[in-house]
């Protein structure tokens, strides 16, 4: 069950879960100028460059930064509309904000920084409780150790269970991973993931790791240069070739399925796809049958044929049909876009084997995946 669940409703009585953003303003050497309908829901990831304009972004949502011009609409509540000169300070914004660093009060123990911002919030608006945020972050084995005997990823868990006591209606997290090396980051991951899972408020999750963002986020907004380049769901947005996450080497898919079996001999699960009878097996762990797990499939893992191979060691041979096509970033390969029965799915082969196929839009092949391929 989520925490909290509370929600605003608008005069017909029907909750507007949207959060709306439109900032502008100029800078020496830096613009921003953004437009923003995103879901009150999930994980919306703000996916960029640095200098993209991700962390502006977000701070003009915190009311940390005053855009000259702008209106921002939380959950049916206006915090800002320079139209009308409102302007709602920070302090009275209902939102948490994670930064890179904790940045925890150093003579104060866990449980004492903790406690700090608790008791600021009134009895009556507490719809977190701390035991909650403290099971949910796992640091209850912490509470008494001062932040100088934390790790990097403990003291971010921290931090994480500090604004998540608040009561926000809205949860900011700005890079939250970015001074943490990659076991920190696995450590701190799951957690991240129970967030998106069992907490019923929505998170705005600034980064420029293209697998943290696959991993956590349902909406994905891509800013370069100040300006947004595409804001949708992950799914069909990292599918799209006009945009440059298809260019780079980590280019792919997110696809997020149901767990539909598995095989204890070999450990492979099989991951019914959406609205689909087809299914994917990935080496992993077991999973209770039904629950929903999501899995990255690279756009560099996925070849092509015209006839369904048997007897191969690619175990995921999928009907599909050619979408799309485009030259990729280098001159001998080609960018393929796929449909599986709904699922998009891209290719990166060479330019060579895609003449030898003839692709063309309409196209029906096999897109062929190794299960150990699979990211999940």
């Amino acid at each position: 069950m989520p925490f909290w669940s509370k929600r605003s409703s608008g005069g017909d009585g029907v909750a507007d879960e949207r959060i709306r953003a439109r900032f502008r303003f100029d800078h020496p050497g830096f613009a921003l100028d953004v437009d923003l309908d995103l879901p009150g829901r999930g994980i919306t990831a703000l996916f960029g460059p640095s200098g993209s304009g991700k962390t502006s972004c977000l701070r003009c949502i915190a009311g940390l930064e005053r855009a000259g011009q702008g209106y921002l609409w939380v959950d049916g509540e206006v915090w800002q509309d320079s139209s009308q000169r409102l302007f709602t300070p920070t302090h009275r914004r209902a939102l948490g904000y994670v930064f890179q660093e904790a940045s925890l009060f150093a003579h104060l123990s866990v449980r004492r920084n903790l406690e700090f911002g608790y008791q600021r919030i009134a009895a009556g608006q507490r719809h977190v409780q701390l035991e909650q945020a403290v099971e949910l972050l796992g640091i209850g084995h912490l509470l008494e150790r001062m932040p100088e005997r934390l790790s990097g990823g403990e003291r971010q868990r921290v931090g994480m269970a500090r604004a998540l006591i608040t009561s926000p209606r809205l949860l900011l997290m700005d890079e939250p991973l970015a001074a943490l090396d990659h076991k920190r980051k696995g450590e701190i991951l799951p957690y991240l993931e129970r967030l998106h899972d069992e907490l019923d408020i929505p998170i705005l999750y600034v980064s420029h790791s293209p697998d943290e963002v696959a991993r956590l986020a349902d909406h994905l907004v891509l800013l370069d240069e100040g300006r947004v380049l595409a804001s949708g769901p992950i799914g069909a947005t990292l599918a799209r070739l006009d945009l440059p996450t298809a260019l780079g080497d980590d280019a792919g898919v997110v696809i997020e399925g149901r767990v539909s079996g598995y095989d204890a001999e070999y450990q492979l699960l099989s991951l019914g796809l959406p609205n689909s009878s087809l299914c994917v097996r990935v080496a992993h762990a077991p999973l209770a049958v039904g629950r929903r797990l999501r899995c990255k499939i690279q756009a560099r893992d996925v070849s092509l044929s015209l006839q369904r191979q048997e007897h191969s060691s690619i175990l995921n041979l999928l009907p599909a049909t050619v979408t799309a096509q485009m030259p990729a970033d280098n001159s001998a390969h080609v960018l393929v876009r796929l449909e599986v029965e709904g699922t998009p799915l891209l290719a990166r082969i060479t330019r060579y084997s895609g003449d030898q196929l003839g692709l063309h839009p309409g196209q029906r092949l096999w897109a062929q995946i190794k299960s150990v391929a699979l990211l999940a």
